[in-house]
């Protein structure tokens, strides 16, 4: 009776809120939206929702989906999270193709540019990798294992990105570290050289991306953080280029609260084909646009985008390559005391064709403009229509959720022997 209770104690803690995701195909064929243990994904050329075809041994997530990502050629799509199971989909057939158990609760995912590998990060801070040269989309599900790359050693690892040549992987975790490694040749034997470690930011950090030129196509690393700044690397020697205080130059735009808090960098997304980043805020009804000069190695603030008339407050972008469009979500999953156990908003950006960043438009679209129109809005949201207040709650409880990265749990003697007596990695080595 006595662990009975610890263990409903134990799964009322763990129901921690889930930001709503997105993720766009490189040719932009699909969107995928994932909210709590809900995946939507929305065929834009055929112009239809998809049925995904699971076969495998775990059909369905029960708990909140925490990644999700495309492979950089479009043929694979991965997702993951605190079911701690990771799930490798043909982006073709909308198959899964393979399931990987893993030891704890998955924080990031990320697909190797020639497919052949996917590796994801766990809460305890080691990075896994999968062997996928043996798989096709026409066989049965595979259960794969997976082999440790590497450690944060008890850092839960927030962001994972292959460089654009592939020679590299780079984690960042809520210590403040980013660290570049050597993606070795034989991964599955471990990552043991270690190019360079990014340091400067002073608080988690959250999310990482590339900037890439024709003529720069190696690029550099662009890394948000909880201290609401935005910096630009150099991976090979480790280098910190610029920094930009988004959080500070975006303050004439609307703010839904004044907590110190809200400037937190939740997201970033480098649009294809240009040097622009764009920027998400906590607590910011909008996006930052950032300018990155390739040449001169500087971030600046190229233009601000404000959504007006909606409690919108992005929580996750996506582009792709062809489109010259971004795209946006606002949402979570597992919403504390509300009737709405979970709510999503999706709205599009356009207008990043232009060959200046002067002259970009970045104009919001209207619903029936976007891709898709109100068609996928019902697919990919669940509704076309949700109350304003219910995006307030939203706002609030992803707020809690990005500061609860900066908190290491801390559990008592009783529920620290209940952990191990449960632990999940004991059962797969069985």
């Amino acid at each position: 009776m006595e662990e009975k209770q610890i263990e409903e104690k134990e799964t009322n803690r763990n129901v921690e809120v889930a930001p709503a995701l997105i993720a766009v195909h490189p040719n932009q064929n699909f969107v995928a939206l994932a909210i709590g243990s809900d995946l939507r994904v929305y065929d834009l050329l055929g112009d239809c929702a998809v049925s995904l075809s699971d076969d495998s041994s775990l059909p369905f997530y029960k708990d909140s989906i925490r990644a999700i990502r495309y492979g950089a050629n479009g043929k694979l799509f991965v997702s993951a999270g605190d079911d701690k199971v990771v799930k490798i989909w043909s982006a073709e057939s909308w198959k899964c193709i393979s399931v990987v158990c893993s030891e704890k609760r998955v924080s990031a995912v990320a697909i190797s540019n020639d497919g052949q590998h996917v590796c994801f990060a766990d809460k305890f801070g080691v990075v896994w990798v999968v062997d996928l040269r043996d798989i096709n989309g026409n066989q049965a599900v595979v259960d794969k294992k997976a082999a440790p790359l590497l450690a944060h050693y008890c850092s839960i690892i927030t962001s994972l990105e292959f460089s654009p040549d592939g020679q590299f992987i780079i984690s960042a975790d809520r210590d403040f570290k980013i660290r570049v490694t050597v993606f070795p040749k034989g991964p599955l034997d471990g990552a043991h050289e270690i190019q360079s470690f990014c340091l400067g930011h002073t608080e988690f950090v959250s999310c990482l991306d590339f900037v890439c030129t024709v003529d720069y196509p190696q690029g550099y690393l662009v890394s948000g953080s909880g201290d609401s700044t935005v910096r630009l690397w150099d991976i090979i020697s480790g280098s910190l280029l610029d920094t930009c205080e988004v959080g500070a130059k975006a303050g004439h735009l609307e703010f839904d609260g004044s907590d110190e808090g809200y400037s937190t960098v939740t997201d970033l997304c480098t649009i294809p084909n240009s040097t622009l980043v764009a920027v998400a805020i906590q607590g910011l009804q909008g996006i930052v646009l950032l300018n990155c000069d390739i040449s001169a190695q500087t971030l600046s603030v190229a233009k601000v985008v404000s959504i007006k008339g909606e409690n919108f407050v992005p929580t996750n972008l996506g582009s792709s390559s062809s489109s010259g469009l971004l795209w946006m979500v606002t949402g979570a999953a597992n919403l504390p005391r509300f009737d709405h156990p979970s709510a999503s908003r999706v709205k599009v950006i356009s207008g990043f064709k232009k060959s200046s960043p002067e002259a970009v438009e970045a104009n919001v679209l209207k619903d029936d403009d976007i891709p898709g129109g109100v068609k996928l809005l019902e697919k990919l949201q669940g509704s076309t229509s949700v109350e304003e207040k219910v995006f307030v709650t939203v706002a609030e409880a992803v707020k809690t959720a990005m500061c609860n990265l900066l908190i290491k749990k801390q559990y008592s003697v009783e529920k620290r022997e209940f952990r191990k007596s449960t632990r999940n990695d004991k059962k797969i080595k069985q």
